[in-house]
Formats: structure tokens, sequence, C-alpha cells
């Protein structure tokens, strides 16, 4: 497993979207998931990158050809890349694969396609899963993508700036305190203005959404009174506690850490391996100084002893509605779903989608931090059109406008009508 580029991955999954795909035709999947199987064949599993452990791999053949017998398992990587074009065309085939990795945003347009099984029949089975990434998966009702692993944001800091003692409680709190600890030099939280990731916990902490959907019709709103009162505390973050750009992207942002211009840091879990990179590495990190003894905690929510909703980004798996070993390849499923191969998955680094295997997690303050904090996170609208409302960039200009401080409430309202054109389009 590649614990660097590994978890730089994890954290692109959920920017990946399905803007490649050509979202047409209707949710849908085999009837024949009842039908007898057949008593001998092979099943082909494609998981994405490095980030699956040879523990986990070694794992899944075994246990599969053990409980089998007759049935062999063949394990393929693929790479991002190939979870568009690639995927489809095999999907669409006579030699499709029977049970596939994806990103977590890109599950509903292979959804919408008529790409995967429902799998509801086995839902009682797996036991209890990430909520976001479930949500994420599950289609006009139905579960159609497992949850696999997830990856979400925690709070970094260095104690050479911030006491790990007197953390704060509550969201308030924390923008307060990232307020106190700005200086001309130090932002108190690095907030740049297009980070909309990180936008989000401040409107489901307060009851907030993106969009619901109302029958056919979705409903978008940022410029609910919910919402206002969480983008009017980012808003104040914006004005009082960063230096970062107002028109600012995340890219990078271990580096005014590194530097020492940052007091809270909330980014990707993996960011910690760009932080402790050697002095010596391409891209150098501060593992001796600001890097050293770091700290992380979940983002806090709006009452003490609770923690923010924050996005969850990560994989679902999928069971090939064209698949002819629809009863195999959901047995691959509970597996890959079981305590054992999950465990497996958190002991390698990652926050597994079985929460209680969020116990063999490595007992560091960041995997820690991030299995606290996707144990309460949400996903985006599963519209086979929220790619379109992600790559028209809608969301990133708004948050300009208001870490410009233009008025909250109107650029809410344009956003939520620019949203709604799309959703709805």
């Amino acid at each position: 497993m590649n614990t660097g580029t590994g978890k730089k991955a994890l954290a692109g999954i959920g920017l990946l979207g399905v803007g490649s795909l050509v979202l047409a035709g209707c949710a849908g999947g085999s009837d024949d998931g009842d039908a007898p199987a057949a008593e001998t064949g092979e099943v082909t599993v494609w998981v994405v990158g490095t980030d699956t452990p040879d523990t986990a791999r070694d794992y899944l053949k075994e246990t599969f050809e053990s409980e089998n017998e007759g049935w062999t398992l063949r394990l393929e990587e693929k790479t991002w890349a190939d979870v568009s074009e690639t995927y489809v065309a095999a999907l669409q085939s006579n030699d499709t694969p029977d049970v596939v990795e994806v990103g977590n945003t890109q599950a509903i347009g292979f959804i919408d396609q008529g790409l995967f099984s429902d799998l509801s029949d086995i839902r009682g089975d797996l036991g209890d899963l990430n909520p976001g990434l479930e949500e994420a998966g599950t289609y006009d009702g139905a579960f159609y993508a497992a949850p696999y692993y997830a990856g979400g944001r925690v709070v970094f800091y260095s104690p050479e700036i911030v006491d790990g003692d007197s953390l704060p409680a509550t969201l308030e709190e924390y923008v307060d305190a990232g307020i106190e600890m700005r200086t001309d030099t130090v932002s108190g939280i690095y907030a740049p203005g297009r980070d909309w990731y990180n936008m989000l916990p401040y409107i489901w902490t307060y009851g907030g959404e993106i969009a619901v959907q109302d029958g056919d019709t979705w409903d978008a709103q940022f410029s609910s009174d919910e919402s206002l009162q969480g983008l009017e505390l980012l808003q104040k973050v914006y004005a009082e506690a960063t230096n970062a750009p107002k028109d600012g992207n995340e890219t990078d942002a271990h580096v005014p850490f590194c530097a020492g211009e940052v007091a809270f840091l909330s980014a990707p879990a993996w960011m910690q391996w760009s932080i402790l990179a050697e002095a010596d590495a391409e891209n150098p990190g501060c593992p001796d100084t600001y890097g050293k003894d770091l700290g992380a905690f979940p983002l806090p929510g709006a009452t003490e002893g609770e923690t923010a909703p924050i996005f969850a980004g990560g994989s679902n798996i999928g069971v090939a509605a064209l698949s002819e070993n629809q009863a195999m390849a959901k047995e691959v499923v509970k597996i890959m779903l079981s305590s054992g191969y999950q465990d497996l998955m958190a002991e390698g680094g990652l926050t597994p989608a079985l929460l209680d295997s969020a116990a063999s997690l490595p007992d560091t303050p960041v995997a820690q931090a991030q299995a606290e904090a996707l144990a309460n996170s949400k996903g985006v609208p599963t519209s086979p059109n929220w790619a379109e409302v992600e790559s028209s960039l809608i969301i990133q200009d708004s948050l300009v406008r208001i870490a410009q401080g233009e008025d909250v409430k109107a650029v809410a309202e344009k956003l939520d009508t620019d949203i709604e054109a799309i959703l709805n389009g």
C-alpha cells in the first residue's frame, strides 16, 4: 500500500464526479439476483489504485474461494482515469467485470444508467455503514452501491501555535478561537474562498442542505434560514479569521501550515503525509518543526460533544447489472463489507465503511479524528445532474463573492436559482 500517493488519491475521489459519463436511461439492474448460481466459475473484481492493501486483497480471494468451492476470484487494479468511459464500456459489454469500485460522487451516474444491480436484498447483511457513503449509493430508495472506505476532513494544528489542551468545543468557539489567533502573518483558520468542501459543515451544522428532492423536483437550499446561519458564520471567518486568498483554493494548504502561518487547517486527512514529508522530498513538509507532534481533531458541531457533519469522500462498490454471476458477486460484496475485511482496511490506515471496524484504525490523532468525523458525514445530492453543478463552478464562485463581502442572502438566492436550473434541467 502506498501511504503517500494513495491517500492523495483518496482525497481526490470526491472531486471526480461523473461529468464524462453519458447520463441516460434510468436506474435498473439484473432481475437474475435470485437465479441459482452456477456450480463453478470465476468472479472478477475491479479495485481502483493502490489504496486497497494487499492483506485485504489476499483475504478477499482466500475467503471467497474457501467459502465457494469450485469458484475462483480474479482481482484487477484499475486507475481513476479508467473510471469513466472504460468502465461504462466494460459494464455495457458481454465481458463485464462482476464487482467494481467507483468514487462516491460517481456512483449515481452508473446507477442512473442502469449499470448496477439493486443490492437492497443484502443490505441487512452488511452491518452499520458510513452514512454519507451509503447515501451516495442509494437511489430512489433502493441500495445499489455499498460503501467501501471513506475519507474526510479533520482540523490539523501544531502544538507550536495551538494549545492542544484548550481546543474549541463548538463551531462558534472554533471560529472565535480562529479570530483570536489571527495576526498579520498567521491565519487563525485557513479558509481560501473557493474551498467549498470546507463550507458544507457550516450549513449542515445548523440544519441547512445543498438541495432536497420533492418528487421529481430539486429545491436548492443555500438561502434557507438554516443554511444562511452557517454561511454568515463562514463570512465572519473570511473577514476576521483568515489571511488566505479570497479567490484561492485548498491546493497545497500544507505550504502555509509548514511556514507557521496557520493555526487551524481543516483539510483531508491525507494532508498529514504532505505535512510530514521529509525535507529532501520533491514536495517537502515540516516533520521536524510544525509537523512535529502533529495534532488533529474533528470539526466541532453546534453544541458541545457533537461533531459538525462533514462531506464523506471515498469509494463505493457495485455489482454489474450485466454480470452473469449475480449471486456470487453479492457474496463478494458481503465479504468486502465483513468485519474481517474491513478491519484490514482500517489497519492499513483507511477509514472503514463498516463503523465497528474503526476500532482497528491506527492509534494516531489523525486516524482517530477522521473516524470520529466521518461517523457524522453527508454527501452531495444524489442527482445524475450533480456533476454538472460541480463542473460549472457556481458554488466556488458564489463563495468568493461571500468572501469578498457581498450580501450573503442575495448570493445564496442566486446560487439556489442556478443550481435548480441544472438539477431540474
